[in-house]
């Protein structure tokens, strides 16, 4: 049976590669998305807004919201794969 310094480590790396993962989905729609791209991004037009100008002021905005929500999902059923879960 794993100690349970060992699980810990194990819950802090499942973490950390969830925290990496959206992280890096936040920097490629609110960087380069809308800061590095937005010239190329401009050219198509969504509701008649150009659509790098839409994802800099509002889209990033809004995934950034839904990784929050998608955080809190992983980080509950990951809580519930170790044990940490407060829901007994």
């Amino acid at each position: 049976m794993p100690s349970k310094k060992d699980i810990s480590k194990a819950y802090w790396r499942e973490n950390i590669k969830y925290l990496i993962l959206l992280l890096s989905i936040w920097f490629v729609v609110s960087f380069l998305l809308g800061i590095v791209w937005v010239e190329s991004l401009n050219k198509i037009r969504i509701g008649g807004f150009k659509l790098g100008f839409w994802i800099a002021q509002q889209g990033s905005m809004y995934v950034f919201v839904v990784l929050i929500f998608i955080y809190v999902r992983l980080m509950n059923k990951l809580d519930a794969k170790y044990g940490y879960s407060s829901e007994d």
